[in-house]
Formats: C-alpha cells, sequence, structure tokens
C-alpha cells in the first residue's frame, strides 16, 4: 500500500531521457557508448518506485538533453550550435544544445538555425519548465500557511571520476554530491537534511563539489520566498557499468532501496522545515 505523502516535496529528473527528435539529424546513427555519454541514464529506474510507493511527485522528461539540456536555459548556446549567434564558438559547447560531450567526442558538426533552435525550446525545454512551475503553483495553492516552505530535489547522475571537461579532471567522486548553488538556492536546515537522508542511507556523501548545481536549482531554488531547491547527484559506478552503459541489476536494486530510505527520511522529517 502506498504511503501517502502530505508535504510540500517534488523531485524533477532532467536528463534520464532518451528520445531525439527526428529533426536532430547529428544525433542519429551515433554508437551507444556516445549517444549516452552524459544521460543520466536509469536515474528514473532508481527513483521511481520510491517516488511511486511515497507518493512523491516526479516531473521528468522522454528527450534526449544533447538536443536541449533541461538543466541549462535556452540562451547557453554559442555560434558553434545556433547560426549566427553573438557568443563565440566554444562558449557553450556543453550548453543548451551539446556540441561535444565530456569526453570531447564531437556531436555537432554544423551550427543549427535559429528557427530549430526555437522548435527544440518549444518541443523540450518549455513543457518540462511549466510543469515545474505549475508544481510550485499547486503547493503555493494548498500549503499549510502563508510562510510555509515548498521542497524540490532536482536527481542527476555523474561519471565517477572527473574527465577533462569538469573542474575535477581525474578526481575519484563522492557516491551522492548535494549541490545548493553555492548557498544560494535552499536553507541550510534543508541542505542538512537531505545530506543526512542520504548519508544514512549508506552512501558516501560530498557538499557543493565538483557539482555547485545547475539552472534548474538556480532558477527555481528562492528562500526569500520559501522556495528550495537542490541537485543531487549520484555516481554511475554504482549501478550500471560506464563503459558500456548497461544496468547492473543487483547493484541498481541495493540502490533503490537505499533511494526508499533517503526519500523516506526527508519526508519524515520535512515537518521540522516547514
Amino acid at each position: 500500500m502506498a504511503e501517502q505523502n502530505t508535504f510540500p516535496f517534488f523531485v524533477t529528473i532532467p536528463h534520464s531521457g532518451e528520445k531525439v527528435p527526428e529533426f536532430c539529424d547529428w544525433l542519429k546513427n551515433l554508437p551507444e557508448e556516445i549517444l549516452m555519454c552524459d544521460v543520466d541514464r536509469y536515474v528514473d529506474v532508481l527513483y521511481q518506485p520510491a517516488l511511486q510507493q511515497l507518493q512523491i511527485p516526479l516531473i521528468k522528461t522522454e528527450w534526449h538533453r544533447y538536443a536541449a539540456d533541461l538543466n541549462r536555459i535556452p540562451e547557453d548556446v554559442d555560434a558553434a550550435s545556433v547560426e549566427g549567434h553573438k557568443n563565440p564558438a566554444g562558449m557553450n559547447n556543453r550548453g543548451f544544445h551539446w556540441e561535444i560531450t565530456t569526453l570531447e567526442q564531437p556531436l555537432m558538426k554544423n551550427p543549427m538555425s535559429e528557427k530549430m533552435h526555437n522548435d527544440l525550446v518549444k518541443l523540450i525545454y518549455d513543457p518540462f519548465h511549466q510543469a515545474v512551475r505549475d508544481q510550485y503553483q499547486k503547493f503555493e495553492k494548498t500549503k499549510a500557511h502563508p510562510d510555509a516552505k515548498i521542497f524540490h530535489l532536482d536527481a542527476h547522475s555523474m561519471p565517477s571520476r572527473g574527465t577533462k571537461q569538469h573542474r575535477d579532471p581525474g578526481e575519484t567522486r563522492a557516491e551522492i554530491v548535494v549541490s545548493d548553488c553555492k548557498g544560494q538556492s535552499a536553507s541550510q536546515e534543508y541542505v542538512d537534511l537531505v545530506i543526512a537522508a542520504y548519508s544514512r542511507a549508506g552512501f558516501k556523501v560530498a557538499y557543493n563539489w565538483p557539482y555547485f548545481g545547475g539552472r534548474v536549482s538556480e532558477q527555481y531554488g528562492e528562500p526569500r520566498i520559501g522556495h528550495h531547491a537542490l541537485q543531487v547527484e549520484m555516481n554511475r559506478a554504482l549501478y550500471m557499468n560506464e563503459q558500456t552503459k548497461k544496468l547492473n541489476p543487483k547493484n541498481a536494486e541495493a540502490i533503490q532501496h537505499k533511494v526508499k530510505t533517503a526519500l523516506q527520511y526527508i519526508t519524515q522529517h520535512l515537518p521540522s522545515l516547514i
């Protein structure tokens, strides 16, 4: 029987989608190890059982992040990704449209038209972010009192070691990284709760390194109005083969259990923060 979640808490997963839009020709026929290099593959698989049982709202996408990255904004492009753009080529090579992978494998040979960029914004970016805004608005309308807080967790995955495209090249990473845009997107109490939740679930947790938080937590985390958003990255080596991009079912089952433990802890202790 599902446990009822009555608290203003929800989860987004913006990078687990694998569907490539028909008109994104440059992403067609790529070998799986390149196409899936930076997808947060299986993050939805790891979180959804617990989210469903605890009745925590989830917002995710079916679309591939290389086509339009939902943890960026549409302005995060350059002349190599969108024809005639004012930003010089290379400024946003892993921006709203990915030009290279984190292993520096080329993705885009030529920039797309401005029309195609706008089409991808409408197809991928707008629906996801409208759903996020709608969820905040829904909680605003139903919160217990005017000063009640809303809590948002943005779930991702990360390579087990930093690459040359990261700020920690060659470093072995923690199992979980919790980020709050350097203290800007959430209260310290919520940060402490989420770190404690994943730690108690058995994960080794780092804070704001090597990730500080992306555009999702940056856009929606506004503690001054009671909106608290955190980014949580999970080490891919815990549940998948990073070379083949295949799931390890036995490890995944164990991670699903740990994720449920962490989310249960969060929901059990949220009332003290609201």
